[in-house]
């Protein structure tokens, strides 16, 4: 809980101007991900038979939680990204085309966290399967809503059908699957390496790994990962052995357009491309293991896409191999 908290101040109080969406989400599902109950296992769990079982004190600090979610939120917003900002009329905003689609994808990620942690930590606590589906695989979807009507109703911003659309497919992500496979089959997952971009942005991406971490389109990349055996060889590859499809962007200085300087300086000149990659990973909640220490490590790394060798095709029409891609 100290450690959420303090991972909120760091977010929240970074000098540089962050892609203000973006900034919230990952903090939020760091909080929501260290409030997870710290039994949930590596491994995706069922509900037990019997609902009696439910360990009532652990739910209701869930749902309190969650109640205290929104007026939280609201305070936080309206202390750093809202701050002085004009009270509007309610009223919506298209970015749909900005940073390549790669904000979407961002978007359908803190929907899929939080719909995930949901999910399972409600099934962990006793709760049905019909219960964990209805209450837990929304979260992503019930979580971010208010965001958007904030946006809506703030000069600069506006609520965007895009990111309501992104939001509800995280959230549909967890919902579909296991009403389809009964399993997490597909493991929505993010990957970022900090991009020659930011190097050579004069500052506009920040000043710290941090702020280029949040604010650096250009180095994330959002991966849907999938058991191989699930494809080809059943019986000889190991069940925790992934084959990952991935989209990213590079050569953006800019939301819709580049920019051509910042702060006096000159920006150089990029051309806007999208990487489509395929590449493999490890999928740690197939592992095994008794080892207290290795499942809390292997949930903290649930949602990290690993390096490896990787395949690009990019809409330049080029093809591009790398022995390591993050």
């Amino acid at each position: 809980m100290r450690l959420a908290g303090f991972l909120m101040i760091i977010l929240f109080k970074l000098s540089v101007k962050v892609h203000e969406k973006m900034k919230h989400i990952i903090a939020s599902s760091l909080l929501l991900f260290c409030l997870l109950p710290c039994n949930l296992s590596a491994h995706e769990v069922e509900s037990p038979a019997d609902s009696s079982k439910v360990e009532k004190s652990t739910l209701y600090k869930a749902l309190t939680f969650i109640g205290a979610y929104y007026p939280t939120s609201i305070i936080v917003m309206n202390n750093t990204w809202y701050k002085g900002k004009e009270s509007v009329p309610f009223h919506f905003y298209n970015d749909n085309a900005g940073y390549l689609q790669v904000d979407k994808f961002g978007h359908m990620f803190g929907g899929y966290v939080y719909s995930y942690i949901g999910y399972f930590g409600l099934l962990k606590l006793g709760a049905t399967r019909k219960e964990a589906l209805i209450f837990g695989s929304t979260l992503g979807f019930v979580l971010q809503f208010p965001i958007e009507i904030m946006d809506g109703l703030h000069e600069g911003y506006g609520f965007s059908w895009g990111d309501i659309a992104a939001n509800t497919m995280g959230s549909a992500l967890v919902f579909g699957q296991e009403l389809l496979f009964r399993e997490q089959m597909v493991k929505y997952k993010f990957s970022y390496w900090e991009s020659e971009y930011s190097k050579n942005s004069n500052g506009y991406y920040g000043e710290t790994t941090m702020n280029r971490l949040l604010k650096d389109y250009n180095g994330h990349t959002y991966w849907f990962s999938m058991p191989l055996n699930k494809l080809v060889f059943k019986q000889s590859t190991p069940p925790w052995l992934n084959i990952a499809v991935g989209y990213g962007a590079n050569g953006m200085y800019g939301e819709f357009d580049n920019i051509t300087s910042y702060n006096g300086v000159p920006i150089p000149e990029t051309e806007r491309y999208r990487q489509y990659l395929l590449s493999l990973d490890i999928d740690w909640t197939r592992i095994k293991t008794d080892s207290q220490f290795l499942k809390a490590l292997f949930k903290g790394m649930a949602f990290v896409k690993l390096p490896f060798p990787t395949i690009e095709y990019n809409s330049k029409g080029q093809f591009k191999g790398y022995w390591i891609y993050y």
